[in-house]
């Protein structure tokens, strides 16, 4: 076994009081790099594993810091791996996990499902935060730029484990903001085991001054911000097929 403070991470950011990124008061962990390339990515800074934004951290180091505000997550709160896509740092994050176990500190991950290949990392998981892309193949594609096999294996593996699922899905105008795509998804999910909870997120184009300033285009240049009503209403409508 690799020792913890041997392995090092790339960490994009870390906030300390996420109040959004699972239940209660969390420490959110902002790995670096993701093998997809979604339209709509609002951390596009964070793509690339290799960025000089991005600094080295232990195993050890995170769990220090993270012990710091154990008082604040007192029996909800905790940490949550995000990203970019925090399976791809798959050995920092599972040394990571580890340690926080033996902290007794409450995990999630904050993950698209683009990499399958982490049956481990899933043993030491509380709560898997799966943001569904798309329900398709061709969607998925088009979307991510990615396959969607890698979802289906990593939910796959997600209920051999009888792991606990929030879902999430950004809804795009004019992308999958109508009743179709909200059907799709609903077929999609009425097989999965271990929801707990369902949400639709409004899509924003905060994003786009980080495209300006990485000189990159922006794929919905002149796509509006999602109507936070219509997603709720939305999000209620999905509920009821599923009647969570």
């Amino acid at each position: 076994m690799k020792e913890s403070n041997k392995i090092a991470g790339k960490v994009a950011a870390i906030e300390t009081m996420g109040l959004v990124d699972g239940p209660g008061i969390r420490t959110v962990v902002f790995l670096q790099g993701c093998p997809l390339r979604c339209l709509y990515c609002h951390n596009p800074e964070m793509q690339e594993l290799e960025s000089e934004n991005a600094k080295e951290y232990t195993p050890s180091q995170i769990v220090d810091l993270l012990k710091r505000y154990k008082s604040y997550y007192k029996d909800s709160g905790g940490v949550t791996f995000s990203g970019g896509e925090p399976l791809v740092q798959k050995d920092f994050l599972i040394e990571c996990l580890k340690l926080c176990k033996k902290e007794k500190i409450h995990t999630a991950v904050d993950t698209s499902g683009a990499v399958c290949d982490c049956a481990e990392i899933l043993d030491f998981v509380d709560l898997v935060i799966l943001d569904v892309k798309a329900c398709t193949a061709e969607e998925f594609a088009n979307i991510t730029g990615g396959k969607i096999e890698n979802l289906h294996k990593f939910l796959h593996l997600c209920m051999q484990k009888n792991k606990k699922l929030w879902i999430r899905q950004v809804v795009v105008p004019k992308v999958n903001d109508n009743k179709e795509q909200i059907k799709m998804l609903a077929d999609f999910l009425k097989y999965i085991k271990g929801i707990e909870k369902i949400e639709l997120l409004p899509y924003h184009t905060m994003a786009k001054e980080k495209y300006k300033k990485l000189g990159r285009n922006y794929a919905l240049e002149n796509v509006p911000d999602m109507d936070e009503e219509r997603c709720k209403d939305l999000e209620n409508e999905l509920k009821q097929l599923l009647k969570f």
